[in-house]
């Protein structure tokens, strides 16, 4: 549970940057550099979130489901 949390406001964060970056090139017009400073902070933490999900994976503290839609085994037929 503690993995989804830590997920959950590392997204948040990411879409918080995404969107004051947003507002600043509205605001300032193209001029200033804070819309360059937030989407440089957003990159910065998609690679984070990316490493700690990777970290994590290979810890085995999260593993992988096969979705929503659940194939059948294909059967090997005998020669």
């Amino acid at each position: 549970m503690l993995i989804k949390i830590v997920t959950i406001i590392f997204l948040l964060t990411i879409l918080y940057s995404l969107a004051s970056s947003l507002i600043f090139l509205v605001r300032d017009k193209g001029e200033g550099d804070r819309t360059v400073k937030r989407l440089t902070w957003r990159i910065g933490l998609s690679i984070v979130l990316f490493v700690f999900l990777w970290a994590a994976y290979q810890m085995g503290w999260i593993e992988p489901n096969s979705g929503p839609v659940r194939i059948p085994p294909v059967a090997e037929s005998e020669p």
